[in-house]
C-alpha cells in the first residue's frame, strides 16, 4: 500500500490527511484550529478497510477536543497523538511521503519539489509576496521534517499550474524594469484545486483533456476563476497576491490601485492598516457585516438591503469575469463551480450564468437545486455548453503530485 500524509499547514490551523494512494481515499483526516491561542479545537477522524469493502468505511464517529496548542511542533505532536489514540496506526500506515501546501512559489517553481535546506530558504524569501500564508506553510514544513526525517517530503504549490500563463497575461503594465527587480507580476493561486478539478471534469464528460476549452470558478471563502485551454492555465483572476479578482468573503477583490493612495491621503490609514482592510474588512463581510454566503442569501431571502447589494456584487463580478474569459478562450466547452459556495450555493450558479444565455447556455433547475456527491451536470440536455458542479480534492491532488516525484 502507497500512503502519503498530506499536510496543509495554515497561520492558525492544520489540516492533515492520510491517502492510501491505491484506493486514493483517506484513511484518517484531521483539522487543529486555533493554534497558539489560549483553547485550539482538534477533530480527527479514523477509516479502515471493512471486510471486503471495496473503499474505506467510517470506523468510528468524529473526536472532537479542545486543548491549549502553542505552535505548529505542537499541533504536530497532537496529530501523531490522534493517530495513536484513534487510528489509523501510522506504524500500521506509514507514509512512504509527506506532500505539503505552499501557497507561493514565485517564478522559480513550477512543480512539484523535494524539500531540501535550499527549498526551505527559497520558500521563506518568498514569503514577501505571501506574508499572511508561506510563514505558516514554512512552519508545517519544518514541524513535519522533524516529526518525519526519514520520509521524503514534497512541496506543491498553489501557483505551480499558472506558470503556463503568457507574459501577455501575467505582465502588469508598469516600469518594466521596476516589476523584475522586485518579482512583481501575476502568479495566480488555487492552483492545485483548478488542476483537479479541470482533470475531474474531463473524466466525468468522457472528454480529452487536451480537447476542452474550460472555466473553472473556485468560490469558497478564497474565490478564484481560471481559464485553462487543453489542461493548461492561460488566464487567471488572483495576481502578484490572493488579493486580485473576484469579491470574496474578507477580500475586496479588483479594486483601483489610486483607492489605496485615496485611502491614505483621506483616513491616513498606513501600508498594514490598508492591507488589513483590504484582506479583513472588506468583500462580503465589509458590504454585508458577514462574509458567509449562507447568511447573505438568507439576508436577501429576508430583503435586507446590505446583503441583496452584497450578492448583487459579488455575481456582477463573476459574470463580468466569465465574459471576459470566453472572449479570451474564443470560446468555452465546460464551466465547472467547485469549493464551498459552488459545490453548494444553487442560487450563486444559476444567477452567475444566467446572462450567458445569448451562448445558448441553459441551467436545468431541477439539476442545479438538487444536492448529492460527486460530479454533476446542472445544464440543460439543451444547453451548447457543459456546466458542472465538481467537488475539489486538493489533499488528493497534492498527494497525487507527491507520489509522481516520489
Amino acid at each position: 500500500m502507497s500512503v502519503v500524509l498530506v499536510i496543509n499547514s495554515g497561520s492558525s490551523s492544520l489540516k492533515y490527511s492520510l491517502i492510501d494512494m491505491d484506493r486514493e481515499d483517506s484513511l484518517g483526516e484531521g483539522l487543529i484550529e486555533r493554534i497558539g491561542q489560549e483553547a485550539s479545537s482538534v477533530s480527527h477522524t479514523a477509516r479502515r478497510m471493512g471486510d471486503g469493502s471495496p473503499a474505506p468505511t467510517v470506523l468510528d464517529s468524529t473526536h472532537k477536543s479542545e486543548q491549549a496548542i502553542a505552535d505548529h511542533d505542537e499541533a504536530f505532536a497532537v496529530m501523531l497523538e490522534q493517530f495513536a489514540a484513534h487510528g489509523p496506526a501510522l506504524a500500521e500506515y506509514p507514509p512512504v511521503a509527506v506532500g505539503h501546501r505552499v501557497v507561493h512559489g514565485g517564478a522559480r517553481f513550477f512543480a512539484p519539489t523535494l524539500v531540501t535546506d535550499a527549498v526551505e530558504q527559497s520558500i521563506g524569501e518568498l514569503e514577501v509576496l505571501a506574508p499572511l500564508h508561506n510563514p505558516a506553510n514554512l512552519a508545517g514544513i519544518r514541524a513535519a521534517r522533524a516529526k518525519f526525517p526519514a520520509a521524503p517530503h514534497i512541496v506543491v504549490f498553489d501557483t505551480a499550474f499558472h506558470q503556463t500563463l503568457s507574459p501577455a497575461a501575467y505582465t502588469y503594465a508598469i516600469d518594466a524594469a521596476f516589476a523584475e527587480k522586485h518579482r512583481v507580476r501575476r502568479y495566480g493561486f488555487h492552483g492545485t484545486s483548478h488542476k483537479y478539478v479541470s482533470e475531474a471534469a474531463a473524466d466525468f464528460l468522457g472528454r480529452d483533456l487536451n480537447s476542452l476549452r474550460q472555466l473553472v470558478f473556485h468560490l469558497g471563502n478564497g474565490a478564484s476563476v481560471t481559464a485553462i485551454d487543453g489542461g493548461r492555465s492561460v488566464e487567471t483572476s488572483m495576481g502578484l497576491t490572493p488579493l486580485e479578482g473576484l469579491v470574496m468573503g474578507t477580500r475586496s477583490g479588483d479594486i483601483d490601485p489610486a483607492a489605496l493612495v485615496h485611502i491614505h491621503r483621506v483616513a491616513g490609514y498606513t501600508i498594514d492598516e490598508i492591507d488589513g482592510l483590504l484582506n479583513t474588512r472588506s468583500g462580503l463581510k465589509g458590504l454585508a457585516g458577514r462574509s458567509d454566503m449562507r447568511d447573505i442569501l438568507a439576508g436577501v431571502e429576508a430583503g435586507e438591503d446590505a446583503a441583496t447589494l452584497a450578492f448583487d456584487v459579488y455575481i456582477h463580478r463573476l459574470r463580468a469575469y466569465a465574459g471576459a474569459y470566453i472572449a479570451q478562450l474564443g470560446g468555452v466547452d465546460v464551466i465547472s463551480f467547485t469549493a464551498g459556495v459552488g459545490e453548494n450555493a444553487a442560487r450563486v450558479r444559476a444567477e452567475a450564468m444566467a446572462t450567458l444565455s445569448f451562448l445558448g447556455v441553459q441551467i436545468d433547475p431541477t439539476r442545479n437545486d438538487a444536492r448529492g456527491g460527486g460530479v454533476r451536470r446542472i445544464s440543460a440536455d439543451s444547453s451548447t455548453m457543459e456546466v458542472l458542479v465538481v467537488p475539489t480534492d486538493e489533499e488528493l491532488e497534492i498527494a497525487r503530485q507527491t507520489l509522481s516525484l516520489v
